[in-house]
């Protein structure tokens, strides 16, 4: 990519997306492209295509989705296969048909089987079925991948994809209902933290900048101790334990995501459709079971209470390590260890 060059980070205010933005910033990057969700509804082709024949951007990441933890993925099923495919869809057409260089579209480990041989290889996509719990959002990120393959392959474009794997960092959804597992449990020890110390201006700060979520946010009236103990312990939050949901035993791979960001431009500096193929795994090639991923959280928070599993929640993949050799063929290795970016991601999380 030229400096000089114009560049869209679709879904910029999101956790990848303000990353991208962050790393691109940081290289010297300054013609860019950004429109917010209110904006500009990617779900809508026509305000697509429009958006793209009028500001012609050279260059696309595709970060724009609607993503969230298993509980969301569970609940919002019909939201998360159809606003991530018609999302991917109009981006994709519409890079296409205005002639951009180069797109970058951002997926996810979750589009591999259940039962994928570990750790999983770009080679195991679509051989075998998909964890139930995120199937719709799986089956819209593997459409996405196959849209680009097909445009490459059928129109001669340069749309490379890139399967991270589970992210956090700084601009997570931090709501306790949709968030995904690291930032839920950042939270939730954060919280239990301050309910020890019997914080109450802090709790009623933190919840008032940030929902949630189960509906509870209306009942958020705090006006003494007894009310904000029992809103807390209905998200499992006491000032002597945090409850884990599941077992707490599957094993997973966490990536913080400055270190993917820096992985994407990466690519789109340095490769092509060509050298990379349909797709490529972005992630560390190291996994934590997740009763020890919370003990590594409580441990930079500095909760001193005790860790409890809610075994009706469900688990999800037993395991899901990505191969990362690929990538690393390709001369690039993830750098930031989880202990150190968890630390960054609380003092920013502490800073909002």
């Amino acid at each position: 990519m030229e400096r000089n060059a114009k560049i869209y980070v679709a879904g910029h205010k999101g956790l990848v997306g303000s990353a991208l933005l962050r790393k691109l910033q940081e290289g010297g990057y300054k013609n860019l492209a950004m429109k917010t969700s209110r904006e500009l509804d990617l779900r809508r082709q026509k305000g697509a295509e429009e958006f793209f024949q009028r500001e012609r951007p050279e260059y696309v990441f595709l970060a724009a989705a609607k993503v969230g933890g298993i509980l969301a993925n569970s609940t919002y099923k019909a939201e998360f296969i159809y606003d991530n495919i018609v999302i991917a869809a109009n981006v994709i057409n519409s890079a296409y048909k205005s002639g951009v260089k180069k797109l970058l579209n951002l997926g996810s480990s979750c589009i591999y089987p259940k039962f994928a041989c570990q750790p999983m290889t770009e080679e195991s996509l679509l051989t075998g079925s998909l964890e139930p719990t995120n199937e719709p959002y799986a089956v819209a990120k593997i459409a996405a991948i196959k849209l680009c393959r097909y445009y490459n392959e059928q129109y001669g474009t340069n749309f490379i994809s890139v399967m991270p794997t589970n992210l956090f960092g700084p601009n997570d959804n931090f709501n306790i209902e949709t968030a995904h597992v690291p930032a839920a449990l950042l939270r939730k020890f954060h919280l239990a933290k301050l309910l020890m110390q019997k914080d109450l201006d802090g709790i009623r700060k933190d919840l008032k900048r940030c929902p949630i979520g189960f509906g509870l946010d209306k009942e958020v009236r705090m006006e003494d101790e007894s009310s904000i103990k029992r809103i807390l312990e209905k998200i499992g939050v006491s000032d002597n334990r945090v409850v884990l949901w599941g077992s707490g035993e599957p094993y997973r791979e966490f990536l913080y995501v400055d270190d993917l960001a820096d992985a994407c431009v990466f690519l789109m500096e340095k490769y092509n459709f060509a050298d990379i193929g349909e797709f490529v795994n972005i992630g560390t090639g190291e996994d934590i079971k997740i009763k020890d991923l919370a003990k590594k959280i409580k441990e930079v928070v500095g909760f001193d209470g005790d860790i409890q599993h809610d075994l009706s929640m469900p688990d999800g993949m037993p395991k899901k390590l990505l191969d990362v050799s690929k990538m690393k063929s390709l001369g690039w290795e993830a750098r930031t260890s989880l202990g150190d970016g968890m630390k960054k991601t609380y003092e920013w999380y502490l800073n909002l």
